[in-house]
């Protein structure tokens, strides 16, 4: 029997649905890494892709938050959520060529369209989500873009070796076959205004150009030649320029781009080599270069290892490609001679944050130390360019350079106008731009009437989740999944580590399920069920569920002995009769306490009531009004 029940607090589901929480645009990921386990990969990948248009994308660069919310890694590690995400894409994604009509049976229909045209400036995965959802919700979308490619920083920040540039076009491609038209070469302020887009016959419009403008430092040296911006330089390499970098490279910088910086300036390949004359011969020279006489690659931030921004995983892999991190040193001047530079100067850092935890770096005088250097690569952070905003656009800005939107809704200050990613929250994760897409779509429908173009204002929810409570009768586990270790996602070796060559490999098939076999589904619930009437039985308070679980989570005490808020103690007081914290005129009793952080969902307890008052209770989540 199912109950259906509706839910719009988010923290519900972090509670129920930690993983699901966690990521942005609310994935189930515990529903397909359950399916993977079974085997049912198809019916995986449907789960995996219906909320996420980058689904494939994200299966290989995506910041996993949902591994961070996962409760296995409170018992040792998180599930491996990304990887997998990736082994079923690879199956049915835009991997295996998926077609229109495929996409189309993903969702389940065709796309009419209602004739209400919608703008979208800038083509990266903020742009592009939004675009997605609003094609499928029958507008007619041009996407506006000012490099001569799609995909935003997909594209122009995130190195080859990382995303293949193939499977970005592929996932461009399946949203473009919704219908929506693309204009490469067209940037807003110098080929368009906001004004024009009205008067084109757009009735709404969504601003997601990104933040493609790297940060200065200010110190001496930063004119010479040979001192490069991060995104300038991956923006060069990834369009295919080569940039002259020399032997010894010093990046400036923490975060992952810093990382992305350095370890692309470590595939660089020497010219001195001798000449080539096929590719087996290039790339076994490529390898010689990079092996036994490639580029010095030096990294400095300001963080000791556990304060850097970037990711544990890519400091861990910046390393073993022998990229050399100097912790706790800050930048000083940059050295030159000639116009060129030479080295860099840099001071030992005595703190990076002041007392209340803001940003106050301090440095220790006579601390001076001097790195040789040929190239010099700043990487301390991104902007947005917005020098194309005028006052008659009525879009306001905030004090820190971003465009100011409603965090609801994400409208900006000019009726119509919509704004989402880096340009209205500052550099973030790629998932987290395609949720703001996916939030533009749903304001931009609400505002324009549901497609009728009527422009006004409707109220807008943004999250409903319908939830099916249903009994798990035949529940159970296999035999030791409480007890697996984490199954390492597979990694090209460190010596053919070149180049353009993926790193990640990603799993296999007996792998992949190994690896999804340790979920300990949150979404399976032990319920402890009152008894009497109902149930035909009711607690004997036998302790046997106390006795059985293996991960001693489960305790029977005295009410008297229990604290709680104002709230529940009421509740118990006048449901239950029972007196908690020293509530007076009513009865004492016993409470049976849980802590829901160490269950491990075993369900030993449910098989061992002898008289059925508990029971595993399973939730599945589905969005009423979700895409699709």
């Amino acid at each position: 029997m199912a109950e259906q029940i509706r839910f719009v607090d988010s923290a519900w589901l972090d509670a129920n649905f930690p993983c699901m929480g966690g990521c942005p645009v609310h994935t189930e990921a515990g529903r397909y890494v359950a399916l993977i386990e079974e085997g049912r990969f198809r019916e995986a990948y449907h789960v995996a892709r219906r909320p996420n248009p980058f689904a494939s994308i994200c299966g290989r660069v995506c910041a996993a938050p949902c591994e961070t919310a996962c409760r296995r890694g409170k018992l040792d590690e998180p599930i491996a959520i990304r990887a997998l995400k990736r082994f079923v894409c690879e199956r049915f994604g835009v991997e295996s060529m998926v077609d229109l009509e495929r996409l189309r049976e993903v969702f389940g229909k065709s796309v009419r369209k209602n004739g209400v045209r919608v703008a979208v400036v800038g083509a990266g995965p903020a742009g592009l989500s939004c675009a997605h959802d609003l094609a499928l919700l029958g507008y007619d979308v041009t996407v506006f873009e000012a490099q001569p490619v799609a995909g935003g920083m997909l594209r122009l920040g995130i190195p080859e070796y990382r995303l293949p540039r193939e499977l970005i076009r592929l996932e461009i491609n399946a949203i473009l076959s919704l219908g929506v038209e693309l204009r490469v070469n067209a940037a807003v302020g110098r080929d368009f205004t906001l004004t024009d887009l009205k008067s084109q016959g757009f009735s709404a419009v969504f601003v997601a150009i990104g933040a493609h403008r790297s940060r200065d430092l200010r110190i001496d040296g930063v004119e010479l030649d040979g001192v490069l911006r991060a995104v300038d330089f991956l923006l060069n390499m990834n369009l295919g320029y080569r940039v002259e970098l020399g032997r010894k490279v010093i990046v400036i910088g923490g975060g992952n781009v810093a990382i992305d910086v350095a370890r692309t300036a470590a595939r660089q390949e020497r010219e001195d080599v001798g000449p080539v004359t096929g590719v087996a011969e290039a790339l076994d020279v490529a390898r010689s270069a990079i092996r036994f006489g490639a580029t010095e690659v030096h990294l400095v931030c300001l963080e000791d290892i556990a304060e850097m921004p970037a990711s544990g995983e890519e400091i861990h892999d910046a390393r073993e490609e022998h990229i050399q991190i100097h912790t706790r040193r800050g930048p000083h001047r940059i050295l030159g001679s000639g116009g060129k530079v030479t080295g860099l100067e840099t001071v030992a850092c005595t703190s990076v944050f002041d007392s209340s935890g803001r940003f106050n770096p301090q440095f220790a005088p006579g601390s001076a130390e001097v790195m040789d250097a040929d190239t010099v690569i700043m990487a301390i952070g991104q902007s947005s360019d917005l020098s194309w905003v005028r006052p008659e656009d009525g879009i306001a800005l905030t004090p820190r350079g971003t465009i100011q939107v409603d965090p609801g809704t994400l409208a900006t200050t000019a009726a119509g106008i919509y704004a989402g990613g880096d340009v209205s929250f500052g550099p973030r994760n790629a998932i987290d731009a395609v949720a703001n897409g996916k939030k533009a779509a749903q304001s931009i429908h609400a505002f324009l009437g549901g497609g009728a173009g009527a422009g006004v204002e409707v109220t807008f929810h943004e999250r409903e989740i319908e939830i099916v409570v249903s009994n798990t009768k035949a529940y159970s586990r296999p035999w030791g999944y409480e007890q697996l270790h984490r199954v390492p996602v597979p990694f090209l070796p460190i010596e053919r580590r070149v180049g353009v060559s993926q790193i990640e490999l990603g799993y296999g098939e007996e792998e992949a399920r190994r690896e999804a076999s340790r979920c300990l589904h949150c979404w399976e619930n032990t319920v402890f069920n009152e008894g009497g009437e109902e149930t035909g039985s009711e607690c004997i308070l036998c302790g046997m569920c106390s006795d059985i679980c293996p991960e001693s989570c489960i305790e029977l005490v005295s009410s008297e002995r229990v604290g709680a808020e104002a709230p529940l103690e009421s509740e118990m007081s006048v449901t239950y009769g029972i007196a908690i914290a020293g509530a007076s005129g009513t009865q004492t009793g016993a409470v049976m306490i849980k802590d829901e952080d160490r269950c491990i969902r075993c369900g030993l307890c449910a098989m061992r009531c002898p008289v059925a008052c508990i029971t595993m209770e399973a939730y599945s989540a589905s969005e009423p009004m979700a895409i699709g």
